[in-house]
């Protein structure tokens, strides 16, 4: 089986390892979500990503459930939903996303959005922490923060996110913030790596790329997440796409490749505007 390499995360005072390369479940319905993800474990992922507002975290408790896959092997992360900031709402929610994935802990939990019209995201952050200290999360993340947002973590309770998990690909690239996260120890994770398909896997310098490694487009880009560092969850509910997504340990994309997807970006936003997004206020 490929051996996926693992990023290490600063949680607190200790520290924990996620593997760079997991299956995210975005989009995907709660029965889909337990096949798709039994055949991620089956396939090698160890990595596994959802949220609450995904409404599939049953499904996902079903296949980690039935894997003969033991516990300690496996990632879990999952999300604290916009309507449910704040201090003791993001405890309460917290319980009721482990019971719907028959956990005891998590392994990452993650504030979905800052959704600043809200404002609560320091004392969600502050909750995070307590479930850290509980031992019911191994580590506290967010998503979709801006430096702003970093920043005021940092200042009001004197601990960085240990990853930050934000739309990526070579479209966007988030150079700014990932130098942010290299300043401050934060663990950069990218979703929608492939930029939800579409265009970009038929774009020339892409297409082209793939061609030279005798690999697909998707490859090319997974495989240039990787190299640059960055954690990435691709996402699937095909068979064959799930095994393809996980090939991309047998070959490397070199100074030439990188610099012509380094040319690519476009600060092409796909999802919302982190400032703006303020859906469950």
């Amino acid at each position: 089986m490929t051996s996926v390499p693992n990023v290490t995360l600063t949680a607190g005072n200790s520290t924990i390892d996620i593997p760079q390369l997991g299956f995210g479940v975005w989009q995907v319905s709660d029965d889909e979500a337990t096949t798709a993800v039994t055949t991620a474990l089956e396939v090698g992922y160890r990595s596994i990503d959802t949220a609450r507002i995904y409404e599939n975290e049953d499904g996902v408790g079903r296949a980690l459930a039935s894997t003969d896959v033991s516990r300690d092997e496996i990632f879990l992360t999952t999300k604290v939903w916009n309507d449910d900031q704040g201090y003791d709402s993001t405890l309460r929610a917290f319980e009721a996303s482990a019971k719907r994935l028959g956990q005891d802990y998590v392994d990452l939990y993650l504030i979905h959005w800052p959704t600043p019209a809200k404002d609560a995201y320091v004392d969600t952050w502050k909750a995070l922490l307590q479930l850290r200290a509980d031992g019911r999360i191994r580590a506290a993340g967010v998503c979709n923060f801006q430096p702003a947002h970093l920043q005021r973590l940092i200042d009001e309770t004197g601990e960085a996110p240990a990853i930050n998990q934000v739309e990526l690909h070579p479209r966007l690239q988030q150079a700014e913030l990932r130098a942010f996260h290299a300043r401050h120890g934060i663990v950069t994770e990218a979703w929608s790596p492939l930029a939800q398909g579409g265009d970009l896997l038929k774009d020339d310098t892409i297409t082209g790329i793939a061609r030279k490694h005798a690999r697909t487009p998707a490859q090319v880009i997974l495989r240039w997440h990787l190299q640059v560092g960055n954690v990435v969850i691709p996402k699937s509910v095909t068979p064959s796409r799930i095994s393809e997504n996980f090939d991309v340990f047998g070959f490397d994309l070199d100074a030439e490749d990188l610099a012509a997807i380094a040319g690519l970006d476009r600060a092409g936003r796909i999802g919302p505007d982190p400032d703006e997004f303020n859906v469950g206020a």
